[in-house]
């Protein structure tokens, strides 16, 4: 209806009252079966074709996706247990490299500490060769310099006596000097 109240008498209303009343009595009975028997047979076949286009497809994708699931988590375990033991074998590693180079650090110390003792006795060794050879030198120098100036004063009192000599001594004293070794050299024969 529009909404439009409709005068009991008028033609209208005696239609609308006509035609709701043979509806409400076909609505009770369709091909002669109640209707509530219908809307079940309408219901049923209505799940059957939900239950046939929609919850078979949708039963077969989540079972699909289970198995997806299932699957993306066996392989997640498997892989959190690789990576797992890649973990552990990595700490091994770790742990044998850090022990590795402990060694490394301990037998370089060791070798540090022979190397500096054997460089220390080379040294000690070297400064005592240098003293020696340094005292040694010192020494041939001064005996040169020692016969250098024994050289020197025999020479300059060489030419001191000489000097004096030949300012004090005459010819005649030398001729007697002269003599005197000439008769020392006779009776020494």
């Amino acid at each position: 209806m529009t909404g439009v109240a409709k005068p009991r008498g008028s033609p209208a209303y005696a239609f609308a009252a006509l035609f709701a009343a043979e509806t409400a009595e076909h609505a009770e009975k369709v091909l002669g079966l109640p209707a509530w028997l219908w809307q079940l047979l309408n219901l049923a076949l209505f799940l059957a074709v939900l239950v046939y286009f929609v919850a078979r497809p949708l039963t077969e994708a989540f079972r699909k996706r289970q198995q997806q699931v299932e699957e993306s988590l066996k392989l997640a375990k498997e892989r959190r247990a690789e990576a797992s033991r890649f973990e552990t074998e990595m700490k091994e590693r770790m742990a044998r490299l850090e022990r590795e180079v402990e060694e490394i650090r301990d037998q370089g110390r060791v070798d540090g500490e022979s190397a500096r003792a054997a460089l220390e006795a080379r040294a000690r060794g070297e400064a005592d060769r240098v003293r020696e050879g340094s005292q040694a030198d010192i020494d041939r120098k001064l005996a040169a310099a020692k016969a250098h100036l024994r050289q020197v004063a025999a020479d300059l009192t060489a030419n001191a006596a000489s000097d004096i000599l030949s300012r004090e001594i005459k010819d005649d004293d030398r001729r007697r000097l002269l003599e005197d070794g000439v008769e020392k050299l006779r009776t020494a024969r």
